[in-house]
């Protein structure tokens, strides 16, 4: 049985799930999907296109597939997909998608921090924390379990891997490789992100073939060298491979 204020408002044609908590002042729209045992704290707007899973927790002021900013969107029916337990806090807003790719999504287990916003089509991975007021251009990818500190400005289509910490207050057009830190003022290379690595359970064997392969990458003029000689001297394991075809997919480049 689901929980709803009197003071909120919830369109007929939504779908609800069971043990959902509905506080005064939300909004939910039609064509809204949400499973269980969800809290939206007051004054949360969940707009039409929702698809929203189990466990999440919305506090004030967040909106939820919303229009996207995106002069090309004529109205098209897209979605925004949310997966579970889920921490959005206040202010967040979500986009959905466009015709590009119909849809936006953001996986599980996030934690998305204070007034941040995700733009149409973007894809976020799961595990991963979002700093207070970063925002995230159309069609941007964040891999699984990254760190984005505070009041980072990403562009649209960047694609930032797994594992990284990316220090706050920086901008990036370029596409941040796996397992790093990023930082300073221009965004550039700044070592492994080491204790994000041990804290997630990487032995220190992997974590010094990481480096060894970085250290060959980035000490080239001209990246293809570095990661054919990576390919060439040294045991692909699997975090090695991903980095490899991760920048070899890098559309934007990566940084330096």
């Amino acid at each position: 049985m689901n929980t709803i204020s009197p003071l909120a408002y919830v369109h007929p044609d939504a779908k609800l799930g069971d043990n959902n908590i509905i506080g005064p002042f939300c909004y939910i729209d039609a064509d809204v999907v949400i499973g269980d045992n969800n809290v939206m704290q007051n004054s949360v707007t969940l707009n039409q296109g929702l698809r929203m899973g189990s466990g999440n927790e919305i506090m004030p002021g967040a909106s939820l597939s919303t229009k996207p900013q995106d002069l090309k969107f004529k109205g098209e029916i897209t979605t925004c997909q949310i997966g579970d337990n889920n921490s959005i806090r206040e202010n967040v807003t979500i986009s959905r998608g466009t015709f590009s790719k119909g849809t936006t999504i953001v996986g599980s287990n996030n934690l998305l921090m204070e007034n941040m916003h995700i733009a149409h089509d973007c894809v976020i991975g799961n595990g991963c924390i979002i700093g207070n007021s970063t925002k995230f251009a159309g069609e941007v990818i964040i891999d699984d379990n990254a760190i984005i500190s505070a009041e980072v400005l990403v562009h649209q289509f960047v694609h930032i891997g797994g594992y990284v910490m990316v220090q706050g207050g920086c901008r990036t057009s370029q596409d941040i490789p796996p397992y790093v830190i990023a930082g300073k003022e221009p965004i550039r290379f700044a070592g492994l992100n080491l204790i994000g690595l041990r804290r997630r359970g990487f032995d220190n064997d992997t974590i010094l073939k990481i480096r060894e392969a970085y250290n060959t990458i980035y000490s080239k003029g001209i990246i293809k060298e570095g990661l054919e000689e990576v390919r060439n001297t040294m045991e692909i394991i699997p975090e090695i491979q991903y980095v490899l075809e991760f920048i070899e997919k890098a559309e934007r480049g990566i940084i330096r």
